[in-house]
């Protein structure tokens, strides 16, 4: 399932090598709307998205498409995914299924009186979590050479890593049982953070693929994001600029205080700063013989085009020196659409560099 490069020995996550996400979907909507669900990605987009190269989706679904609040299946939900499997193996295209958000925990920071902690030792709460599984797994058991599962997308708190590790250690023994050869995508704390990955503890076997996502420097990446605490609307920064401008740019930004641009021994922003921040990643996803995948990157759309290919340009050149798959973020709107106003003057050459 997962192939070697012969020169560096690395392995590959093969079928997710360039991908993009499809957020705001069934995931992250503005309302709970039968209409929206139907209507904002069809047939036609992954027909699109396969015609610009890309080889996998990523679809983040939230636990309130697939169940109500009493845990009771909605098949509406389900039929979204199984379209969207049909739907890609038509154009060829691998799926990515990432729950979101499940039932009992969300990482989403406009969610402020969530308890992002409880989940994580609330035994109630995981049989949820792991039920719900079950219900995809059975689902998608047929389709496991076209279909890899992500258990939850960013886990918040580093406090709790070890219980992290146990309850991934139990999905993975979960979700083997009923597709022995499932490939499964698992990052690790702090959203998911690359420098986290080294945490990751977990039954190793063919089929896990270590996962990360990087909008590093997040002063860039987010700058003028509406939901990050203390972020001014108005501001903005440009890229490349110096490790030094990016920590003081963010000093007065909780959410960015402790990121990648504050590392010891990293080289000044460029290729460089990336495959700096990837390493510690990269040589625990070899010592332990697995892939390595981006499952989230990229630029709001707030940032000036010409910096954005920069961005673009550097993170790919890292990402491609070491073999790593990725899906962008994200295919249209949440800020992030590739496929949105904001994109029409540097389209062509962001596809180019994707």
């Amino acid at each position: 399932m997962n192939k070697t490069d012969g020169t560096e020995k690395r392995l590959i996550f093969e079928g997710f090598q360039k991908g993009v996400n499809l957020g705001g979907w069934i995931s992250q909507f503005a309302a709970w709307d039968p209409v929206h669900f139907d209507t904002f990605i069809t047939r036609d987009d992954i027909a699109h998205i396969a015609s610009l190269g890309f080889d996998h989706v990523r679809v983040p679904v939230d636990y309130n498409v697939l169940e109500d609040e009493e845990g009771n299946t909605l098949e509406g939900g389900f039929r979204h995914l199984e379209e969207c499997r049909q739907w890609c193996e038509e154009f060829g295209l691998h799926m990515l299924i990432d729950l979101h958000e499940c039932y009992g925990y969300s990482f989403d920071p406009l969610k402020k009186d969530m308890d992002r902690k409880r989940f994580f030792y609330d035994e109630a709460l995981q049989e949820r979590f792991l039920d719900l599984w079950r219900k995809i797994a059975l689902r998608f058991r047929d389709h496991a050479a076209q279909v890899a599962f992500e258990p939850l997308n960013e886990v918040v708190l580093m406090e709790v890593a070890d219980a992290w590790n146990d309850l991934a250690g139990r999905y993975i023994g979960v979700m083997r049982e009923i597709i022995p050869d499932c490939r499964l995508v698992i990052g690790g704390v702090c959203y998911n953070s690359v420098l986290t990955v080294p945490l990751l503890s977990l039954p190793v076997h063919e089929g896990i693929v270590y996962n990360f996502h990087c909008y590093e420097p997040m002063a860039f990446s987010h700058q003028g994001a509406y939901w990050i605490e203390d972020m001014p609307r108005d501001f903005r920064i440009g890229y490349p600029r110096t490790l030094k401008e990016y920590q003081e740019a963010g000093k007065d930004i909780a959410a960015f205080r402790g990121g990648a641009v504050w590392q010891e021994g990293i080289r000044e922003i460029g290729e460089g700063f990336f495959e700096d921040i990837f390493a510690p990643a990269i040589e625990k996803a070899k010592k332990d013989g697995v892939p390595l995948y981006c499952g989230e990157y990229g630029v709001i759309d707030l940032a000036e085009s010409a910096d954005k290919l920069r961005w673009l340009q550097d993170i790919h050149a890292a990402l491609n020196k070491f073999g790593i798959g990725r899906a962008l973020w994200n295919y249209k709107e949440k800020d992030f659409g590739m496929q949105d106003e904001r994109f029409d003057g540097i389209r062509e050459q962001f596809i180019r560099i994707l």
